[in-house]
Formats: structure tokens, sequence, C-alpha cells
């Protein structure tokens, strides 16, 4: 999710010396139409060093775009990881793994934008407040509780894990105003 936006599982396994959970490190975000933000990402089911230091590098990722959130998918990792600072401020920075989504409540619209949709904007329905349960880089799960702009970066976030995108949840006018930019998109896409 971009800056300009507006918002249970138990733990997991070391893997000890075994070869690390993810080798390489992300180089960059993914844009639309790439189909890696298409596909349903897999649970994080084992946690060594490298699953902190790719939380950490799409923190970097995420700030470098200005945005308040970025999922696995938009840097090219499909399994169950989002981080997100819905204030800028680095003790904000947060890590989501195999999130689950409960208590979704309220109805509030709002315009999103997406790090991987460029130039993109849509007036989004989204749950005004939820709860979130996941499991940190370490494997430790928690709960939190949240409303307005989190619960957006939650909702949002959430729905690339899931390979939806905002695009699908445009209405038609939403459509027809991002019809270029989506074309644009598509033209440059160099799968």
């Amino acid at each position: 999710m971009d800056q300009g936006s507006h918002n249970g599982n138990g733990a997991g396994r070391f893997s000890g010396e075994q070869e690390m959970v993810f080798p390489e490190l992300p180089e960059r975000m993914v844009c639309y139409p790439d189909p890696r933000l298409r596909e349903a990402c897999a649970p994080i089911e084992d946690f060594d060093d490298s699953v902190a230091a790719l939380a950490e590098r799409m923190l970097q990722i995420m700030k470098t775009g200005d945005g308040v959130g970025l999922a696995g998918p938009q840097v090219g990792v499909c399994r169950r990881i989002f981080v997100c600072n819905p204030t800028g401020r680095p003790e904000d920075d947060r890590v989501y793994i195999n999130p689950e989504l409960l208590d979704l409540v309220g109805t509030v619209e709002a315009e999103e934008g997406c790090l991987s949709l460029p130039e993109i904007r849509a007036v989004i329905h989204r749950a005004r407040k939820g709860r979130i349960r996941a499991v940190d880089v370490n494997g430790e799960p928690f709960e939190h509780d949240g409303q307005d702009l989190i619960a957006r970066i939650w909702q949002h976030e959430n729905d690339h894990l899931g390979g939806r995108l905002i695009i699908d949840r445009m209405d038609a006018t939403d459509r027809i105003a991002n019809k270029k930019q989506l074309a644009y998109l598509e033209a440059q896409f160099k799968g």
C-alpha cells in the first residue's frame, strides 16, 4: 500500500543448520501485471535468520517506495508475510507472518494506492476495524487490534497474500479512470 493511501498460526519450527528459508533477498518491487502478484501465498513454517533478513529488506523496499505496507508477492516472494508502518517512525515498523484477520467490523471507504500499481488510485471499501493474529520473525504468535489506517493496511496487504489487487475491488468509475495507466503498465511489462 502506498504512503498516500488511507486503514493464528502457532509458532514455527526453527530450521537450525539446514538450508536457509530465504537464501536470496529481493532486489526490487514487482509491478502489475507480473503473474506473481496473482498467486496465493504459502505459509512460512520454518524460521531462521533469513526470515528476519527478508522482513528487513521488505521494510527497506517499502520505505524507498514511500509506502506504508508491502507484502511478499510484491517483492516476488510468494509467502504469507507482510510489513507495514502507518506513521513512518522507525519504532512503528511491523512484520506480520501467516496473518489471519478476525472480527472485521464497520465499513469505510477511502482512496487507496498500491506500490505494485504505480499511479493507480481507487476508492476502496474496507472494514473500519478488526484484529490480526500472526507470528513474528521468530515464529512467536501475537494479536493486535486496529482501526482506521492500520486496519486498512492489514486488509490491503492480506489481499496481496491471496493474489487479490485493488483493481479487483474497483468500481466501474475507478476502472474507467485508471484504464489508460493499467494499459500502460501492461504494455511495459517484460515477463
